[in-house]
């Protein structure tokens, strides 16, 4: 006799806070998107003249000193600048979110976040709280400390689909009734001498001069490699029964995710983006929809030659002839390539653009002859979506395609 296997319970997203380039919270992060703003510029922290790279999207200036604002002295003391940045946006999601964990098990709260660095530079920083600045899962391990949260907390390494896989990971605890509540996405703050000057090394970063605001340039003619980012972004993924009990507002649902292994190169993506378009198979498979479902794609849209080509062909092999109809849009353009951080920004950039029926633009675009889908040139538009992609994908041949959709909805669901 086959066991009938039980639904799977619909996960929700109840907050959310971003970190940016363009904004201290989400609000200004999302406005200067949609108005195509870049927050590329000069790097400020250490003189980069004498690398090839002198161009990022660096945290405001008074980042740090605002983060500090939400975390006791002594705790921000020992914490480099991702892990200050990632704990400062995880306070604020569940501020968005109107959680108040002394009325929720805390036995079934978990924190899930995606961790390639903690911003600590052996350049900039002194090492006073040196192992506790360098651990990896700092950014998990305060953030249950903060609210006292005695389920799982760890962090995920995947490279720029880190924040992805962790959302993915956050789900999985929520479907399979581990937690009720997930705090989740990631952080990230590379912009220093050992990360541009290995980089660059790869031939993986713009060298481009003049404007810095037009270095980064997905999907256009004349890209030449990506641009560093730093931010943070962190959900707030929720059981719908929970949210239900306690009333929540509901930005958008969670309806599947696929994470998978190219096993092709430790840099390159495969050839004409197979495994990306396998990527985004899957997780249409799990999420029980299929291609004609999709209403816009939020890709990974690095800015280098191999990726938005082979990103490209990729979503030509899964959307067929249709694919040129869908709106593709990449947030890199302004805000850099935020790596850990990446796949929670742009889970956010997605929940609002299903929320408020608005996507943002891909800015500094110039057509590139082989390159024909619609990539939302240069200016915002208003669409009613139901369904986004949001594509991540990373060194060692790591990619992760979460499914996202608007609340509440009828759409299927395997």
């Amino acid at each position: 006799m086959k066991h009938k296997q039980p639904a799977r319970r619909r996960v929700v997203v109840t907050g959310f806070e971003m970190i940016t380039a363009l904004g201290l919270d989400w609000q200004s992060t999302w406005h200067g998107l949609l108005e195509g703003r870049s927050g590329v510029d000069r790097i400020r922290r250490f003189d980069a003249s004498a690398y090839d790279t002198c161009v990022a999207a660096e945290l405001p200036e008074a980042c740090e000193a605002y983060c500090r604002r939400f975390i006791k002295a002594r705790r921000a003391r020992q914490m480099a600048r991702a892990t200050l940045v990632g704990v400062t946006a995880a306070k604020k999601a569940v501020e968005n979110a109107a959680l108040v964990f002394e009325a929720l098990d805390r036995d079934r709260c978990a924190v899930v976040m995606g961790v390639v660095d903690t911003g600590y530079s052996a350049c900039l920083d002194d090492d006073a709280f040196w192992v506790l600045k360098t651990m990896p899962h700092a950014l998990s391990a305060w953030v249950a400390l903060e609210y006292k949260l005695s389920g799982p907390n760890y962090s995920v390494s995947a490279a720029c689909a880190s924040a992805a896989f962790a959302i993915a990971q956050a789900y999985d605890l929520i479907t399979t009734d581990q937690a009720d509540v997930v705090l989740t996405g990631g952080a990230s703050a590379i912009v220093n001498p050992e990360h541009v000057a290995g980089f660059n090394e790869l031939q993986a970063l713009s060298t481009r001069k003049g404007d810095p605001r037009l270095a980064s340039r997905p999907f256009s003619q004349g890209r030449d490699g990506f641009v560093m980012g730093e931010g943070a972004g962190v959900l707030v993924m929720e059981s719908e029964e929970s949210a239900t009990a306690r009333g929540a507002h509901v930005w958008g649902e969670i309806l599947g995710y696929a994470l998978t292994s190219e096993t092709y190169n430790i840099m390159a993506p495969a050839k004409d983006g197979q495994g990306m378009a396998h990527t985004m198979r899957k997780a249409l498979h799990h999420a029980g929809l299929t291609p004609e479902d999709v209403d816009y794609i939020n890709a990974h849209g690095t800015s280098t030659p191999f990726n938005d080509r082979y990103e490209t062909l990729a979503i030509k092999d899964v959307f067929g002839p249709r694919a040129v109809q869908i709106p593709v849009s990449s947030t890199k353009s302004m805000i850099g390539h935020t790596a850990a951080a990446a796949g929670g920004i742009e889970a956010i950039v997605c929940l609002l653009s299903l929320y408020h029926g608005k996507i943002h633009p891909t800015i500094n675009y110039e057509p590139d002859p082989e390159l024909d889908l619609d990539y939302v040139p240069m200016t915002a538009r208003a669409q009613r979506i139901q369904v986004a992609l949001s594509n991540s994908f990373g060194f060692g041949g790591v990619n992760a395609t979460l499914v996202l959709a608007a609340y509440p909805n009828t759409l299927r669901r395997s």
